[in-house]
């Protein structure tokens, strides 16, 4: 009974990859996310954005540095926003409710969760420089966002431990399971105590990388800077016992800089059509 209940879940979930699939904005690559729907995982995202700022030491909207991260970030969505529109795929950002916040941290990190919801620590402030350091690091953030990676890894999880149905971490998290608040905080988690925060993986890492290049490059900040950004944030982790969590699952070092010069050619043609504009 047991045998022939993993191969219905297996085959359950086999049929299911084959046509939950969808493809990434500008990189065309496909990815397995049709077991949470992007509505449960805005959700789900929103309530752990808000219960990590309600315990953190958020910085004023009124400091400078607050104000740069919050200028670089909308001017980044709307770029982003309007390309997607443009081209037909407005649907990725239905729901999505952007905010972009500074939390007072030692640590070199930022994220965004899925729906918009951006941090930054002030630990990594110092090795952004200014302005378009701070668009390197939230453009592939945003990338995160737009290219569906937590709902990726949300349902790479879910697939992992059998569960096949849409609504099966919904109704969990409602009916307050620990096994799929567990999974929810995993996948979410950015302070949660549920357990260890599954990493993005290297591909995901690296398509930000690429993704990144091309938001900031359309948002009117000179892509070239991120080559300069990531050296910087390698000598840091160099330098350090404990690297950078934002360096964690990320590909290594040289192949990321030889990667995004690759890379920078394209970036520049979106850079080129914004200053043509102005």
């Amino acid at each position: 009974m047991k045998t022939l209940l993993k191969s219905s879940v297996a085959a359950c979930i086999l049929f299911i990859t084959i046509w939950s699939c969808q493809k990434v904005p500008l990189t065309g690559r496909k990815q397995f996310v049709g077991l949470v729907s992007n509505e449960q995982m805005i959700q789900m995202s929103f309530a752990e954005y808000k219960g990590f700022m309600d315990t953190s030491k958020v910085i004023s909207a009124n400091a400078s540095d607050a104000q740069m991260i919050a200028r670089v970030g909308n001017r980044i969505k709307t770029a982003v926003e309007n390309y997607l529109v443009q081209n037909n795929l407005g649907e990725i950002i239905n729901g999505y409710q952007w905010e972009f916040k500074l939390v007072q941290s030692k640590e070199v990190n930022a994220w965004c969760m899925p729906g918009g919801k951006v941090c930054f620590y002030t630990g990594i402030l110092p090795i952004c420089k200014d302005e378009a350091g701070v668009a390197v690091v939230m453009g592939h953030e945003v990338a995160h966002a737009i290219a569906s990676h937590g709902r990726e890894r949300m349902s790479q999880a879910m697939a992992a431990q059998g569960i096949t149905q849409l609504g099966a971490i919904g109704a969990g998290v409602y009916s307050g399971n620990q096994q799929t608040m567990e999974l929810v905080g995993q996948v979410l988690g950015v302070g949660t105590t549920l357990g260890y925060v599954l990493p993005n993986s290297r591909k995901q890492e690296s398509e930000a990388d690429e993704l990144g290049l091309i938001f900031m490059a359309m948002a009117g900040y000179d892509p070239q800077n991120a080559v300069a950004f990531w050296q910087r944030m390698a000598e840091a982790g160099k330098n350090s016992s404990k690297p950078p969590k934002i360096l964690s699952t990320h590909p290594a070092d040289e192949t990321r800089i030889r990667d995004l010069q690759k890379q920078l050619p394209q970036a520049q043609k979106y850079y080129t059509a914004y200053a043509s504009k102005r």
